[in-house]
Formats: C-alpha cells, sequence, structure tokens
C-alpha cells in the first residue's frame, strides 16, 4: 500500500492501524506531580490542536542564525525580517496542500496558521481528534497551584505514514502547562533591621547592578520589550501603577504598557504576570514595553522585542537558542552584599538538545575542573548545558490583585530582571546606529563572562539519594551549570556590549 492510499483510506486506517507512526517517540505519558484526571471528555466537546508542519531549508536557517549571532562574522547584526524567514521556512506547497486536505475531510475547523505558516490550530470535537489521532484519548485534568485545567491524552498518538513527509508533530494532546517556579518564602528572622533592606525591590536590584537614575529608556527611539502572559495569568494595570508609586520613585519609568496584544482577562492577577510585567519595566525602565496574552499553555516570558533577543522561562530552559537565567541570593538576606547560588535555580545539561558549538569550550573546562560533580551516570555531559547567566531570584516584593507581596521568590524573578539591563542596553546601541544584540549566547560565550560579576559560592538542589544527598552540580570560577557566567555588573556589561 502507497502513500497515495493510505491518504485515501484514511479513515480504515483509524480503524486498523496500518500505514501509521509515531510522531514522537518520545511522548510522556505519566501524569506530573500534582495533577489528577477528572474523567473521560464529553465526545461533542470541543478542543484546539496545534498542527506543526514540516519546515523547509531548516539547515539554512540555522546557518543564517549563527551567522547574525556572531561577532566574527560579516553577517553580525544583519537581522532576518518575519518575511525573509516565513520564505525560507515556510512548508512546501505539497505539504500544505495534503494536510489541509487531511484535516478538512476530518471535519477540522476555524483553522488559523502563522506568518511562517509552519503551525496550524484547528478546532474539533473529542470524536473527531481520536478519530484523527488513533490511540488518543482525551481526558480532563486540574493541576497546579491555581487549579488549571486541562484536556490531555494520557496515550501516545499515532498519524498515517503518508504524513511523515509533512507533520513534525501534534501539540495538545500530552504536555501539561508548566508549574510556576515561584515560591513565597518566610520572612527571614535577623536581630536589627537598621541600614538593612527588607526584601528585594528596583532600587536594589539597581544598587546591586551598579544601575544610576541616569540608567533608563530616553523615550526616543524605537527600542521596546515584551511579557508574554499564559495559563489566564494576567496582570493588571492598577497593580503596575500601584508598584511603581512605591518603588519606582528613584527613577524615570512608565506606569502603564504601551500594548497588549490577545485578550486581556478580568480575573484576579497572577503573580507570575504581575512579577514579570513589573520587574521588566523596573529593570527596562522607560522603555516601551508589550505585553502578549493568551489563555493558551506556553507558560511566561520577556523578551526585547527591538533585540529579538528571547528570556523565557517556561520555554525549554535548555534549549540552544534561548539565554537561560539562572537564580542566585544574598549572602546575607537583609544586606546588598555579594551573591550566592540560590538552592532552586535550575540548572544542568539536557537529554534533548545536543550542546551547541559556542558553549563547548566552557562547558569542557568546568567538567574537568569542578571538585563537585554529580555521577556521571545522573547527567548528559554532552548535552546542552544552561543556564548561560544569573540574576537575583530571591526575596522579591511584587505587587498583586492590589496587595504588596514580600519574599518571591524563583528564577521567574531573575529573567525580567536580565531581560529588562539587556532592553537597556539595546537602548545604547540603537541611539549609537549600531543593530540591537540578536541572539546572545554566541557572543557571551566568546566575552567569557565579561561585563559580569562571578558567583563562585553555593550548590543547587538535587535527588535525596545515598550517592548523591541532596546536593546537585556547584558554582565555581567562570562558566558553571548554576549561574552560568554569572549576574550583571551593568556599566562593565555595557561597554562590553557595545563594541560593534
Amino acid at each position: 500500500m502507497g502513500p497515495r492510499s493510505c491518504l485515501l483510506g484514511l479513515f480504515a486506517l483509524f480503524v486498523t492501524g496500518k500505514c501509521s507512526y509515531s510522531p514522537e517517540p518520545d511522548q510522556q505519558r505519566r501524569l506530573p506531580p500534582g495533577w489528577v484526571s477528572l474523567g473521560r471528555a464529553d465526545p461533542e466537546e470541543e478542543l484546539s490542536l496545534t498542527f506543526a508542519l514540516r519546515q523547509q531549508n531548516v539547515k539554512r536557517l540555522s546557518e543564517l542564525v549563527q551567522a547574525v549571532s556572531d561577532p566574527g562574522s560579516p553577517h553580525y547584526g544583519k537581522y532576518l525580517t518575519l518575511e525573509d524567514v516565513a520564505e525560507l521556512v515556510r512548508p512546501s506547497p505539497l505539504t500544505l496542500h495534503t494536510v489541509q486536505k487531511w484535516l478538512l475531510a476530518a471535519g477540522a475547523r476555524n483553522c488559523h496558521s502563522v506568518t511562517t505558516q509552519d503551525f496550524l490550530t484547528c478546532w474539533l470535537s473529542v470524536r473527531q481528534a481520536e478519530l484523527l489521532l488513533p490511540g488518543a484519548e482525551f481526558h480532563h485534568y486540574v493541576g497546579g497551584p491555581a487549579e488549571t485545567h486541562a484536556v490531555r491524552s494520557p496515550h501516545p498518538y499515532r498519524l498515517p505514514k503518508a504524513l511523515a513527509p509533512h507533520v513534525d508533530f501534534v501539540g495538545g494532546l500530552h504536555r501539561f502547562p508548566p508549574t510556576s517556579t515561584l515560591r513565597q518564602r518566610p520572612e527571614p528572622q535577623v536581630p536589627g533591621t537598621v541600614g538593612l533592606h527588607l526584601g528585594v525591590t528596583p532600587s536594589v536590584i539597581r544598587k546591586r547592578y551598579n544601575l544610576t537614575a541616569q540608567d533608563v529608556g530616553s523615550g526616543t527611539t524605537n527600542n521596546s520589550q515584551a511579557c508574554a502572559q499564559f495559563l489566564e495569568q494576567y496582570f493588571h494595570d492598577s497593580d503596575l501603577a500601584e508598584f511603581m508609586r512605591l518603588f519606582g520613585g528613584d527613577f524615570a519609568h512608565q506606569a502603564s504598557v504601551a500594548r497588549v496584544v490577545g485578550q486581556q482577562g478580568r480575573g484576579r492577577a497572577g503573580i507570575e504576570a504581575s512579577l514579570d510585567v513589573e520587574y521588566l519595566m523596573s529593570a527596562g525602565a522607560n522603555i516601551s514595553t508589550w505585553v502578549y496574552s493568551s489563555p493558551g499553555d506556553s507558560g511566561a516570558g520577556c523578551w526585547s522585542v527591538s533585540g529579538r533577543h528571547q528570556f523565557r522561562p517556561s520555554f525549554p530552559a535548555s534549549s540552544p537558542y534561548v539565554t537561560t537565567v539562572g537564580g542566585t541570593s544574598f549572602q546575607n538576606p537583609f544586606r546588598i552584599t555579594d551573591e550566592v547560588v540560590d538552592y532552586i535555580s535550575g540548572g544542568g545539561f539536557s537529554n534533548v538538545f545536543p550542546q551547541p558549538s559556542y558553549q563547548e569550550e566552557a562547558v569542557t573546562r568546568y567538567l574537568s575542573s569542578s571538585p563537585h560533580l554529580p555521577p556521571s551516570s545522573y547527567f548528559n555531559a554532552s548535552g546542552r548545558a544552561y543556564p548561560d547567566v544569573a540574576a537575583l531570584s530571591d526575596g522579591y516584593w511584587v505587587v498583586s490583585n492590589h496587595v504588596p507581596i514580600p519574599w518571591v521568590s524563583g528564577t521567574s524573578a531573575s529573567t525580567p530582571v536580565f531581560g529588562g539591563l539587556l532592553s537597556l542596553i539595546n537602548e545604547h546601541r540603537i541611539l549609537r546606529g549600531l543593530p540591537p544584540l540578536g541572539f546572545l549566547n554566541p557572543r557571551l560565550y566568546q566575552q567569557r563572562g565579561a561585563g559580569l560579576f562571578d558567583v563562585t559560592r553555593g550548590c543547587h538542589e538535587s535527588c535525596l539519594n545515598e550517592e548523591v544527598e541532596g546536593q546537585g552540580f556547584c558554582s565555581g570560577p567562570g562558566w558553571d551549570p548554576v549561574t552560568g557566567w554569572g549576574t550583571p555588573n551593568f556599566p562593565a556589561l555595557l561597554k562590553t556590549l557595545m563594541n560593534p
């Protein structure tokens, strides 16, 4: 039976399972901790699925990303437009026609694509989706601190073999919304508070990372930064205004976002969404800020729009195309002192992505010199290593639902801070007629931590067993898989990154 007969006999394939394949052989089938099943979804219930269509010229795109991101390349900073990228990677006419015909025959409706046409999101009933994707069986689940609801399949799905050259995977079946890394810790107790700070605020961050009152956006450039909010996590304008009233008196700032793209919910504000907006706009102060809002399940994140630079804590942190931010805390929780590892900071080595060439030297140096490594069987030494940098992640003040909340902690706090500081550097570059930074990692590793405070004390949490005894990777001189190259020293980082 050839590919054409597989497509013509599509509905028969749903029953017999012939001519089918598994596009994601590593599909996770275990329920994440904290999630429970509420039972099968109604067959007539509507759900949306996202179909990832096979891109063209992926190798060429990778080469171009490397070229525009490498300071030694003549193409450095000469970024492609979205239209350029779309022209390069757009699926072939055969792929577009084949997938659309397949979905139309299955009853898919209200399909929406993107500019690059490589993702197609469609609505189907549960019954139609289970026929379309043999093996899938949709259930209702609830989980997470906010009791988030999701419809997912606990079983793997299959596709007709004839679609193998056309569909990479189908989203919306297995991956559950990520759990926030934010925690509210109890306030540390120490005698005497004269001259001490009582939690991390914008003024504490600006003092630690050596920003002055003049280190703010000019308001005259086409520079902008953005946050994304998902999982029905929303910020409130009134919370942002109150946060700036309480904590933004020492520097020029904007007390409202420039634009919200998408649907902004009217329910209670989410603490993670509030934190993202408040600290992106206080670190990247006085820079136009957009918020992208979606009820989907991709997590939250921040990026500098003019710089096309992503800082997305819920995007796979181990992706080689994301600058991943680890977490630190003050050695003395009440004094602006040197930083040590925040024990909840993530980090390590990916089992999915191979190690990119830009970090091979740094990783080899760490693995050959660190006196404290977990057993080699516990990590993939040839995988993408992360984080790349770090910032304070412990003891933040956040205003959410009109209430100032202290001691909020997690790498979701450090990420918008580092992203905001890079937005300020992009501002300087634009004013000087230079291109924005773009993808930072190749340059970051070439400069070997220039402009950053090296964090050399502390380890992060790991397995509690006899071999590891709770200790994971430890920080050390230079790059390490706990704090990356370190935390920002803004004047030095600005000077380093202002070179063409």
